[in-house]
């Protein structure tokens, strides 16, 4: 019984996963593939680097939405086993599969920040505040999105840890976190080398001229 909840929690968040809001935004809106702009990652910071404001209400509220769902029907399906925690950390794992690789967008999609707060705030909200302070501190002072998203990614297993969860638990956050950090392997490497580039808010951005519209 628990075997075929876990396949059915896998199917149903990956599914959902592969919905990405970056991609369908920029696709409405500016008929075009974000993909084939500035970094080429289907997430909210190429989206806004690219495109500007308008539109990233849409790409927020989806990846929000997705994962929502996501990890209610996994803690549902499990919960009906007594094992509810382990399928939303289940299910937030197979979303931000889904949303790195995703099926219906040739398995180009973004890299699971969004998705990552999202499973950490419904697992224990103490988690996804400690996430959240250490993404917004590093930002803040650095203004490196991709440094503050994997360290929040690192640091969540570690809160889960901390406010008194499993070992078996902890791992399963601990995967979700280490496909986050892996699809950031390129961002790591460039700061590193001192060549990623830093958010800029207010600032110039490549915005997708009315003309380059079809």
């Amino acid at each position: 019984m628990k075997v075929l909840l876990l396949v059915i929690t896998a199917i149903v968040s990956y599914v959902m996963g592969s919905i990405n809001g970056a991609i369908i935004s920029a696709r409405f809106i500016y008929r075009r593939d974000v993909r084939a702009y500035g970094s080429g990652n289907a997430g909210l910071t190429n989206y806004y680097r690219n495109f500007g404001a308008p539109g990233v209400a849409i790409v927020i509220l989806i990846d929000i939405l997705k994962s929502v769902i996501s990890i209610l029907v996994g803690g549902w399906l499990l919960g009906i086993v007594d094992a509810a925690l382990i399928g939303r950390l289940f299910a937030g794992f197979c979303l931000i599969m889904g949303h790195i690789f995703p099926a219906y967008y040739q398995f180009k999609g973004g890299k699971g920040a969004l998705c990552g707060i999202v499973v950490a705030f419904m697992t224990d909200w103490r988690v996804g505040v400690c996430c959240v302070i250490v993404f917004l501190v590093i930002v803040i002072f650095t203004r490196y999105v991709s440094l503050g998203s994997v360290m929040a990614a690192i640091l969540a297993p570690v809160f889960f840890w901390v406010f008194g969860y499993g070992t078996y638990q902890g791992l399963l956050l601990m995967f979700s976190a280490l496909l986050i950090v892996l699809k950031h392997a390129d961002n790591i490497v460039r700061l590193l080398k001192g060549t990623e580039r830093r958010l800029e808010l207010g600032g110039k951005r490549r915005k997708i001229d009315e003309d380059e519209i079809v």
